[in-house]
């Protein structure tokens, strides 16, 4: 009997190149035209373009290389309809297909989507569900957390180690929910309106990891928004990453940017609790201190005030005022006296100076008088060659009429009298 033939074992990567192989060998899947909406949209900073392409019920991951994306004419959004012209081929290292874009035209529009996103924001806005006032404030210490997200997967890790890193004695309590699929909506529902019947989280965190729009699509229902609106305890968003933006955003009571945010937003950093506590004891050390130095201050203060007003501080006060009215007195007194003596000084030298000046003054009226007398005396008449002739009885001879012949006259002269009688009396007169 021949032996059985040993079947032939073939390498993954054996496998994967076979398959890449009839992809390039298939003429259809060469060059091809595939109309669809974007998701996923993502430039890298090689200039490469990497986005989905999807329509209701299907997506196909695609790739553009940054020769043939620098010649778009604008720039792609997620939710853009559009057309794309390339080939499909086989990412060997992964094994995944994918389309290799060589052009891509705008069909115009939003996609469907995100036309029903717009739309339901719309209507959410007008009725007020995200209006700032009816938003709950987040408590500050968080002693039960609820978390309404998938049982497995990034994000609630994310949740649970961040939140038991800043506060290792915070209890939570996890709702699994389907987040993405059918029923994913309902589901989020009822993890919600079951932690909030509880009543005993401080907060509930709704979220998952990130996403195209379709994987996100459970939190821009409706019925989501509803429940996070009717829910008494605050309700955290945290959707995708930080550029995914739903719904459940707009109406949460805050919105965080990833799961591990939220976490960060929903518990308090207890380290940092302990250390503001520290700081705060100190400076409430420091402030009793100084209270109480300020208050040893005030009583002495008060003790010497009290001291001063008793009955001894008054006598010494009293003992004090008359040390000083003596002092202010005798200081008074030594200064009239020496005021009273420049006074004094001052006039006498006053009424030396004006006797002086009188007695000059008289001086010199006497030297007049004494030149005006000596110009009227008689005797200076006779010192100037005058004489001076009278009577024997001693009347002046005014005039040759007062006497006769033969009468004596006496002739005063500078230097004596002479004795003369009149021989002849001749008037000269008319």
């Amino acid at each position: 009997m021949a032996a059985m033939q040993k079947p032939r074992v073939y390498t993954v990567s054996q496998v994967n190149h076979h398959i890449s192989s009839m992809f390039r060998e298939d003429p259809a899947l060469n060059a091809l035209l595939v109309g669809g909406e974007l998701s996923n949209v993502k430039y890298a900073s090689s200039g490469h373009l990497y986005f989905s392409l999807k329509d209701e019920s299907s997506q196909i991951r695609c790739a553009m290389w940054a020769a043939d994306a620098r010649r778009l004419k604008e720039r792609l959004r997620d939710g853009d309809s559009v057309v794309v012209y390339g080939q499909i081929a086989v990412y060997e290292r992964d094994g995944t297909y994918q389309l290799y874009a060589k052009g891509i035209r705008k069909e115009g529009g939003i996609g469907v989507l995100y036309e029903r996103f717009e739309a339901l924001k719309k209507k959410l806005l007008e009725m007020g569900m995200f209006d700032e006032a009816y938003k709950k404030p987040i408590p500050k210490y968080v002693r039960t957390l609820g978390v309404v997200t998938a049982r497995t997967g990034a994000a609630v890790r994310d949740i649970i180690t961040v939140s038991k890193r800043r506060n290792p004695g915070i209890r939570i309590i996890l709702c699994p929910a389907t987040v993405q699929g059918d029923g994913a909506a309902q589901s989020i529902v009822s993890g919600i309106e079951a932690l909030d019947a509880l009543g005993l989280c401080d907060v509930i965190i709704v979220g998952r990891g990130g996403g195209s729009i379709e994987d996100l699509w459970a939190f821009n229902e409706e019925i989501v928004a509803r429940a996070i609106w009717n829910c008494r305890t605050p309700v955290i968003s945290a959707v995708g990453h930080e550029t995914d933006t739903t719904i459940a955003d707009f109406v949460a009571d805050l919105r965080a940017p990833t799961p591990s945010a939220g976490a960060e937003l929903a518990v308090e950093d207890m380290a940092g609790v302990l250390i503001s506590l520290r700081e705060r004891q100190a400076r409430l050390d420091r402030l009793m201190f100084q209270s109480i130095r300020s208050g040893r201050q005030t009583l002495d203060r008060l003790k010497v005030t009290l001291r001063l007003k008793g009955p001894e501080g008054k006598l010494q006060q009293s003992r004090q005022f008359l040390l000083m009215s003596s002092e202010r007195m005798d200081r008074a007194m030594g200064s009239r006296c020496k005021d009273a003596s420049q006074l004094s000084q001052r006039y006498q030298e006053r009424i030396s100076l004006r006797m002086s000046e009188s007695l000059m003054k008289a001086r010199h009226r006497h030297e007049v008088l004494e030149s005006r007398l000596m110009a009227l005396s008689p005797q200076a008449k006779l010192d100037s060659g005058y004489a001076y002739v009278e009577t024997a009885d001693h009347r002046a001879v005014a005039s040759v009429l007062s006497v006769k012949t033969d009468d004596p006259l006496l002739i005063h002269v500078k230097d004596g009298t002479i004795c003369a009688v009149v021989t002849d009396a001749e008037c000269h007169g008319s």
